[in-house]
């Protein structure tokens, strides 16, 4: 799961290399990929107990899911 974990994090647009710059950016490089890993395994887990389909919810998933927070944390303060 980790190798698996790492080759995800190398990828581009898509949740799991989002997560993991998240991760690894307050936490550190190993303990992102181990989220990763955990998160790989879980969606697995769901996949075959509920026989879904696997589906994507994109790099910009924690962007999206609440804009205004983003938009509070990334805007400069007026001089």
């Amino acid at each position: 799961m980790i190798e698996a974990a790492r080759a995800a994090d190398r990828t581009k647009n898509n949740y799991l290399s989002a997560q993991y710059r998240r991760i690894a950016a307050r936490r550190g490089a190993n303990r992102a990929v181990v989220a990763v890993a955990h998160t790989i395994l879980v969606r697995i887990y769901h996949m075959l107990q509920c026989r879904l389909p696997y589906h994507e919810l994109g790099a910009t998933y924690y962007y999206e899911k609440d804009k205004q927070a983003f938009v509070r944390r990334t805007r400069r303060p007026c001089a």
